[in-house]
Formats: C-alpha cells, structure tokens, sequence
C-alpha cells in the first residue's frame, strides 16, 4: 500500500466513526420514555359545534388512525382505556389565498383551518393530561365547486389536526 492509499483508508475510518457516533443517541419506538404500546387510549367520537356539517367523524376517524400508526399508545375500542381522549369541533374557517388571474372575485385557493377543543383524561385517577384547543390547517385549490373541493379537503384537514393533536399526546409534555 502506498501512503496516498494509506490516506484515503484513514479518512474512511474517520467518517465511519463520525457516521456512527452521530447515530449513538437515536432510539425506536414513543419518545417520551415509555415502551411503544404500554398504555391504552380511547377516543370518544367528536363533536361537532361548528354550522359545517359532517367535520366530527373525519377528525374521530383521523386520530384513531394517526394514534395507530404512531404506535405509543395501544387503541382501545372501549372506554376501559388507561387515557380517555374527547373532542369538539369548535371552529371552521375558510380564507381566500389568491385569485384567479385577471379577476380579483373569483378566488382560486382558499386556507381552511379547524379547531377542536381537545381533553384527554387518565381513566384510573382522573387527572387531566390535555385540555386545550388546537387548530388544524391546510390550502386547496378551488375546483369547479367549493362545496365538493370542501369535502374533499376536509379529510386532509382532519389529518392535519389529528397529526397535532397525536403529537401533544405522545409527547408528553402536558
């Protein structure tokens, strides 16, 4: 081996080292310390007091989903859950982002926002983990008709707000 070879292999074992020290600290599985699946949750359905029909189930359904895949919590389909979790849509809103070239009426994307007030309760001692409102957002493109772009958008906006409320959940940080 000649010394520029003798080089080449030192600095590979430098960036292997590097590589595998920067992923010393990583850990599988919920980040607040608890083993993936150790506590329950169930998930009452939400209600709905916005004049927006049908924005209660997606949001139910959305979360659910979103606290299976997670994997922290263990879904429960009963309320004998260790974290009891309950809902209401409190608000819907809908905001005009920009309009179609040349016509300053007709809107071409709009910004939908929805916001629950969210309770998560421990069954066993009644203590309160969560309780407070958190909003769910996203930005749609106007097809030919709002009401059906609306429906449309309304499950990606439930997974917006069940992404942020599995995340307060998960973290732990209540």
């Amino acid at each position: 081996m000649t010394v520029r070879s003798h080089g080449f292999w030192g600095w590979m074992a430098v960036c292997l080292a590097l590589l595998l020290c920067g992923c010393a600290g990583y850990r599988l599985g919920p980040s607040n310390g608890l083993a993936a699946g150790e506590r329950s949750i169930f998930v009452k359905p939400f209600q709905n007091q916005t004049m927006e029909p049908r924005l209660g189930e997606p949001v139910t359904h959305a979360l659910r989903k979103t606290l299976q895949q997670d994997g922290t919590f263990r879904l429960n389909t009963d309320g004998d859950a260790d974290v009891v979790v309950t809902g209401t849509v409190v608000r819907f809103s809908r905001s005009p982002v920009s309009y179609q070239p040349n016509d300053l009426v007709s809107v071409q994307d709009y910004f939908l926002s929805m916001t629950a007030r969210v309770t998560a309760v421990e069954r066993a001692s009644g203590k309160v983990l969560l309780d407070r409102e958190i909003t769910g957002t996203t930005t749609v493109r106007v097809g030919s008709d709002l009401n059906s772009t609306e429906r449309q958008a309304t499950p990606l906006l439930a997974q917006d707000l069940a992404r942020r409320i599995t995340a307060l959940l998960t973290d732990g940080s209540w």
